[in-house]
């Protein structure tokens, strides 16, 4: 499950959510088709220190659709592993949900480079847009815990500063050290 889209989807209009954000964060972060602007809300939230304000809101929807995912997924199979990528997990308070965590890092500068990759270039002045993009990218890591306060949370850590096949070794590692915590679990209650 990604947190990111069941935080998207909790701000569709008619969702209890939606209506919380647009009541405090006003009419001008709402699209004419009523969808919330997220990057508008962006702005407000981060620009005026209201970050934590907004998380208040969403967070609670998140964990709602978080636990009925795990409990509709361990309902279909006992055995299954899930996994729940979500940049805040901590700071949500989503970790005690699980059994393990997982952390992903890479180096800051790689961090800022990939981020600014996810944003699609416009027309218009390309520097500007990016040392924007770097700025915003710079403002939402602030937000977060660091990535020693979450090593330290973590039972697993994937250094994606390499290629892709050293992240996918590492990867393969954790998952394959998971299942063998399910089987063992499943011959203790047999």
């Amino acid at each position: 499950m990604y947190a990111d889209q069941a935080g998207h989807d909790a701000m569709k209009p008619g969702e209890p959510a939606y209506s919380e954000i647009v009541k405090r964060f006003g009419d001008s972060i709402v699209n004419p088709d009523q969808t919330i602007n997220r990057k508008k809300l962006a702005e407000l939230a981060f620009g005026s220190g209201r970050i934590e304000e907004l998380n208040r809101i969403v967070h609670p929807a998140v964990r709602e659709r978080m636990e009925r995912w795990m409990r509709e997924t361990s309902e279909f199979d006992p055995r299954a592993i899930v996994v729940l990528e979500a940049a805040l997990i901590l700071e949500a308070g989503f970790g005690k949900y699980f059994d393990k965590l997982v952390v992903v890092t890479s180096k800051p500068e790689q961090k800022l480079e990939r981020f600014a990759g996810r944003v699609p270039a416009m027309e218009g002045n390309l520097h500007e847009q990016r040392l924007q993009t770097l700025r915003d990218a710079e403002r939402r890591m602030g937000a977060q815990l660091s990535d020693e306060e979450k090593i330290a949370a973590a039972d697993y850590v994937i250094d994606n500063s390499g290629s892709l096949a050293d992240t996918e070794r590492q990867v393969n590692a954790i998952y394959k050290d998971l299942q063998q915590l399910v089987s063992l679990r499943k011959q203790a209650k047999s």
